[in-house]
């Protein structure tokens, strides 16, 4: 099978989205597919197989910490010159429009997924009032695909009470043996800590940007001077960030990759999970495959992930004593104990092997609704389900 991804983010750009294509691209070229990914231009031609087609990006006013691409005819030249049997978009937004209409136009069988829940940004932007014009622009986008997916059960809810078409679930996955409790270092314990490697260190990872309520987490530390905070990632308002945190026990690392990243995870106490705008939260699983308990606030997604007392410990959003009460829970040694080796043994559960199976069974399934919808006299002929 020839399969077109087009994507708003990819490499080198590091975050949850580009994590879970990066696994599902090398299962599909490792079953012998061929895949083609059209993404912003950032200079990356090639992943693991895969063509990486660029396109013209550009810096958005309101986020001038990343490159985005706007909807562009380039798209439709990319698809006719490659001709794929079906067609991913991957968040569509901006150059994912451009994805969704030709895939339509040039009459390709189109998946659609959905990670990113803008319509509640919108609250942490001053803009709710446009909440219903955007949900009924990724309900219109997301329709003309024949089958839309996410990445949690509560996520499917909300879409499937939005009125969006034929919605599945595709499942969490973590990379077991790259995050694992041995990464642990006495180097990178000091480095986040900023030497006070007695203290309670929790680490918060992603995006540094205002939907991820980092702020809440100031009260904390300004309550216990026994406590550290990693904040690892960049994003639009670090610069705020390290005025709001500044005088408390507070070090900014910027991004950690690789190997820097998995010991910054194996190093701390515990996960640090203030958002409850995620569709998934990928780094919770990375932080529990680490041997972290995950000390979140309660949404949907979240509570799929993380069991109150077995693998984490959830605290009422926008609750400071409650966040301050699920902190003081980890000084029970023997219940520390017991979250640290539960969070492991779940995460062990969850590879990627069978998130990357699923893509596939999700690509004929779209294949097999794409011939079953369409008229003999239109449809243009693709490759047979059975393959």
């Amino acid at each position: 099978m020839k399969i077109a991804i087009i994507t708003e983010t990819f490499l080198p750009s590091t975050d949850g989205v580009v994590t879970r294509l990066k696994e599902a691209i090398k299962y599909l070229i490792n079953q012998e597919h061929e895949v083609i990914v059209i993404a912003p231009d950032l200079g990356v031609t090639e992943y693991e197989g895969a063509i990486v087609e660029g396109v013209k990006p550009t810096t958005m006013p309101f986020y001038r910490s990343k490159e985005f691409s706007l909807p562009q005819r380039r798209v439709k030249e990319l698809l006719v010159k490659h001709d794929p049997d079906l067609v991913h978009v991957v968040n569509p937004a901006l150059v994912g429009v451009s994805g969704v209409y030709y895939a339509d136009k040039l009459n390709y069988p189109l998946i659609a997924s959905y990670h990113t829940h803008v319509p509640k940004y919108l609250d942490y932007y001053r803009l709710y009032p446009f909440k219903p014009l955007v949900w009924w622009y990724f309900r219109k986008l997301h329709n003309y695909a024949d089958v839309n997916l996410c990445t949690s059960r509560a996520i499917k809810q909300e879409l499937d009470d939005k009125k969006f078409h034929n919605v599945s679930v595709w499942d969490r996955g973590v990379a077991v043996d790259h995050y694992h409790p041995r990464h642990r270092t006495s180097a990178m314990r000091e480095r986040l800590s900023d030497g006070n490697t007695e203290n309670k260190l929790l680490v918060f990872v992603g995006r540094l940007a205002p939907e991820k309520e980092i702020h809440k987490l100031k009260p904390l530390l300004e309550s216990r001077d026994d406590i550290s905070l990693a904040i690892v990632g960049e994003g639009p308002v670090k610069d705020q960030l390290e005025k709001t945190f500044e005088g408390t026990n507070t070090v900014f690392t910027g991004l950690l990759h690789g190997e820097e990243l998995a010991q910054a995870f194996a190093s701390s106490d515990a996960l640090i999970f203030p958002s409850v705008t995620e569709t998934l939260g990928l780094v919770i699983l990375e932080a529990m495959a680490s041997g972290l308990p995950v000390v979140a606030a309660k949404s949907g997604p979240t509570m799929e992930q993380v069991e109150d007392g077995r693998t984490g410990l959830l605290f009422k959003n926008e609750n400071t004593e409650s966040m301050i009460a699920a902190i003081k829970r980890l000084e029970d040694d023997d219940l520390y104990e017991e979250l640290c080796s539960n969070a492991r043994a779940e995460a062990e559960k969850y590879s990627w092997q069978k998130p990357s199976e699923q893509i596939l069974d999700y690509y004929y399934e779209t294949i097999k609704v794409f011939n079953e919808n369409e008229s003999p006299s239109s449809k243009k002929t693709k490759m047979k389900v059975t393959e």
